[in-house]
């Protein structure tokens, strides 16, 4: 008779061990990444042999594409949220600058890991039209060009809106160790910095995007 019992725990150490394994290259790649680290580094890790990751994931690079994917998909994800709220433009960019520095506060390491992912070279194929795709089936772009033409919002380009948001907010989070050295502060201050600088963002941008709109939030 077919042994289902066993089946069925085989099954769940399969998804455990392929769980540990993406936890642990997620680490590794975070700190090291994709370049600065091996499939025998990752395996070691793990406590498994080389062979075996690569019946889970085939490749160093197939591995990589996965991390970075989730990570792509984490960082999108809180901004399609926002997206979709019932809310003014104006609303949506506070919220959305309120959003994306909660996010990299919890994730600091994630906008160097995705910047440095998608330039390094590896043979991991990520199609990032398909995160694209997300934030446009949230009309966000219709929403902003229906405002421009309104005279709402200040006619720009979305790619200078976009270099606008992550030059702003992705920059501070990255720099937290350059920032902490040149002026001689702790963690604490920093933070404190930090708080103070997101709504130094929030001002600026919304008077920038809305110049003929009431700016009190």
């Amino acid at each position: 008779m077919f042994n289902f019992a066993a089946l069925k725990t085989n099954m769940k150490k399969d998804v455990s061990t392929e769980q540990k394994i993406k936890d642990a290259a997620r680490k590794v790649f975070m700190t090291k990444g994709f370049s600065g680290c091996t499939t025998r580094e990752i395996a070691k890790s793990v406590g498994i042999n080389v062979a075996l990751l690569n019946y889970y994931f085939r490749s160093k690079g197939k591995l990589f594409e996965l991390i970075l994917e989730a990570a792509l998909s984490d960082f999108i994800e809180s901004m399609v949220d926002v997206f979709q709220q019932d809310l003014p433009l104006e609303d949506k960019t506070r919220m959305l600058i309120d959003k994306e520095f909660e996010f990299l506060r919890k994730h600091p390491e994630l906008p160097l890991f995705i910047h440095a992912g998608l330039n390094q070279e590896s043979d991991a194929e990520l199609d990032q039209s398909k995160f694209l795709g997300r934030l446009h089936k949230t009309g966000i772009f219709e929403e902003c060009e229906k405002a421009q033409a309104q005279g709402h919002m200040r006619k720009v380009n979305m790619i200078n809106v976009t270099l606008l948001f992550m030059s702003n907010c992705h920059f501070p989070i990255m720099s937290k160790k350059l920032i902490c050295g040149i002026y001689q502060i702790d963690d604490n201050e920093h933070e404190a910095r930090l708080n103070e600088h997101k709504e130094i963002v929030k001002e600026m941008l919304i008077n920038y995007l809305f110049p003929n709109t009431n700016k009190h939030a």
